[in-house]
């Protein structure tokens, strides 16, 4: 099943992955709808990462917190349940990728909290609304996202190096991408590098950490953005006991729509 054929409905779209018909990546899917990073850890080092998100809102902006053991997003998508919405998960123990599984059903603990963070998928609607392109929509793929030298502000055992997602946008729709969005600080607003990527760390920008890579055409600057996968490449760095994620590129589709997070 193609993104084009899926409902816009995101409860649709949450349903048919909770059943296995749909895994794909989420740019584009359930349009104006906001999407969200997941980060679920034990409870014994929730407070150390709630802490490290309010430190580092670019990157981590938080849009709920479920108790322990709870599944239910009750604040953004009543009836969901995070352990089999999400279209694919990764398991991270002591730092080391363990495991990327379809379900949470056989790793799921009474301790576990779980953190949904704002995503830069949100605002790729009001991107295309006012006209600038977006090359991994347009090619069917992941965005590509990179590890940078940009420090996250440490908080507990939590810290590590900054994430970006990169989208190559017209040198004369820089300042509307810029201004398009700086409204949305709830999915990681305006971006946080331009042009150069050796100067945020990155040394060969068609190799990307996570995602797929996309062609920098004539006329364009690579634009980057704070990144929702960041607490991956915290818990590589960090090595906490447990922290299971999303799948890059593979969010949660919320119900909340993303005019609302918008600012003006």
């Amino acid at each position: 099943m193609g993104t084009t054929e899926l409902p816009n409905s995101p409860a649709e779209v949450r349903g048919l992955i909770r059943t296995g018909q749909w895994r794909g990546v989420t740019a584009g899917v359930a349009p104006r709808y906001v999407q969200a990073n997941l980060a679920i850890l034990p409870q014994a080092l929730a407070f150390d990462f709630l802490l490290f998100c309010q430190r580092n809102p670019r990157p981590c902006p938080l849009l709920e917190v479920i108790e322990a053991g709870q599944v239910e997003p009750a604040l953004t998508a009543p009836g969901a349940d995070i352990r089999t919405d999400v279209p694919g998960y990764r398991i991270y123990e002591n730092g080391e990728l363990t495991a990327e599984v379809l379900t949470l059903a056989e790793h799921w603990r009474d301790d576990l909290v779980s953190f949904l963070l704002g995503c830069s998928f949100s605002f790729e609607s009001a991107m295309t609304d006012v006209g600038i392109p977006l090359r991994h929509q347009e090619m069917g793929c992941n965005v590509p996202m990179y590890i940078t030298n940009i420090p996250t502000i440490p908080a507990g055992t939590f810290s590590g190096p900054m994430v970006v997602s990169m989208r190559p946008i017209k040198r004369d729709q820089i300042v509307r991408a810029v201004q398009v969005t700086s409204r949305f600080p709830a999915t990681h607003g305006a971006p946080v590098h331009i042009g150069d990527p050796a100067a945020i760390g990155i040394k060969d920008i068609s190799r990307p950490d996570f995602g797929d890579p996309v062609e920098i055409r004539s006329g364009e600057e690579p634009v980057f953005w704070a990144c929702g996968v960041t607490p991956q490449a915290v818990a590589i760095s960090s090595k906490p006991s447990l922290m299971i994620t999303h799948a890059p590129g593979h969010m949660f589709i919320t119900d909340q729509r993303d005019a609302d997070y918008a600012v003006f």
